[in-house]
């Protein structure tokens, strides 16, 4: 879709190595907080992250209630940082996700949870990290440097290595499964050819939409936009986008929709659909639309790992509409690649 100019093209085909080597260097570190959770036996979970990293954490929420039938909240890292409050939290289990590991405000706020009687897990590309020395655990990425200021493999590698811990937690065997294959999956995914999204994206406004650990990725594909195409993209639920938002789509409005192979896939479809007979132009990871275009995409052995491979195809095709726009996706205007929030 893209020549191999940029940085961060290279990352994004770097992915299926980089959790190739996270699933085969990684294990004792998930082994080893897996048990240590387990005799923690938490009652429900708290996330800490921004930006990506807080995307990943919105697909490990579903992951953990879906799977572990634990609720998760995320807390704003302002809570300690800001208003200095510290939060009793016995019995819970806190995932901080950062690949710096080094923004302030995730580590007080980490400090101050694991102080308050939570088991935390820091996810992070760097173990000697301020993150990972607070933190009950820590759960390194193996994602290798990212240089691109946009986040790609290290988004991807957290994502994995949330789902790794969680389906050892409960002892999955079909997902842990799903996770081991998932350097394979990624390989097809990257190829993915969605040339004719790249050719629909005018620079104007518009939606991504996801639901379940689907909608996720959704977030992260929004955030994606803005970040490297400088391009307005604001992220729904399928099932919040008909109740409103949907005012503003007129005639050729881009609409990118991701599903995944799981119960949530009929309903985006008709949603995607139903846009569609609006007027929008719109793109779907599923095979059930009629008036929407399906996008080529892959299915992995495991509904719950899917949305993986769908953001991996997404990081190609964001790449090929930035240069297209003559944007370097790896500075963005504004950006650094480590943000330290206080």
């Amino acid at each position: 879709m893209s020549n191999q100019s940029t940085q961060m093209r290279r990352e994004v085909n770097e992915i299926p190595y980089a959790v190739d080597r996270l699933l085969t260097e990684g294990v004792d570190a998930i082994t080893t907080a897996a048990q240590a959770v387990r005799a923690h036996d938490p009652r429900f979970l708290i996330s800490v992250a921004r930006g990506s990293s807080d995307h990943a954490c919105s697909y490990l929420k579903y992951a953990s209630e879906l799977l572990l039938g634990l609720p998760m909240a995320s807390v704003g890292p302002s809570v300690k940082s800001i208003y200095g409050v510290d939060m009793r939290c016995p019995g819970a289990l806190c995932v901080a996700i950062s690949q710096s590991g080094q923004s302030p405000d995730i580590v007080r706020l980490t400090q101050s949870l694991t102080d308050g009687g939570a088991y935390s897990v820091a996810i992070t590309n760097d173990t000697s990290s301020a993150l990972a020395g607070v933190a009950s655990s820590a759960l390194p990425i193996h994602a290798g440097p990212e240089l691109s200021v946009a986040a790609t493999k290290t988004f991807v590698t957290s994502l994995v290595a949330g789902l790794w811990l969680l389906a050892e937690i409960k002892g999955d065997d079909a997902l842990l499964a799903s996770i081991r294959n998932l350097p394979e999956d990624l390989a097809q995914a990257i190829t993915c050819d969605w040339g004719a999204v790249v050719e629909a994206v005018d620079g104007q406004s518009l939606f991504t939409l996801g639901r379940g650990t689907s909608w996720a990725i959704s977030n992260e594909a929004a955030l994606k936009f803005k970040e490297t195409c400088q391009i307005h993209a604001e992220s729904y639920s399928s099932a919040e986008v008909l109740h409103g938002p949907v005012s503003i789509v007129d005639q050729g409005f881009p609409v990118l929709a991701f599903s995944s192979g799981d119960a949530a896939e009929p309903n985006i479809a008709e949603v995607a659909d139903a846009l569609a007979a609006k007027g929008a132009k719109v793109f779907a990871t599923t095979d059930r639309v009629n008036d929407a275009i399906s996008l080529p995409h892959v299915r992995t052995s495991h509904w719950m790992t899917d949305p993986v491979a769908s953001i991996a195809s997404f990081y190609g095709m964001v790449e090929a509409v930035a240069t297209r726009r003559g944007i370097n996706p790896d500075t963005p205007r504004h950006l650094r690649k480590v943000t330290e929030t206080v």
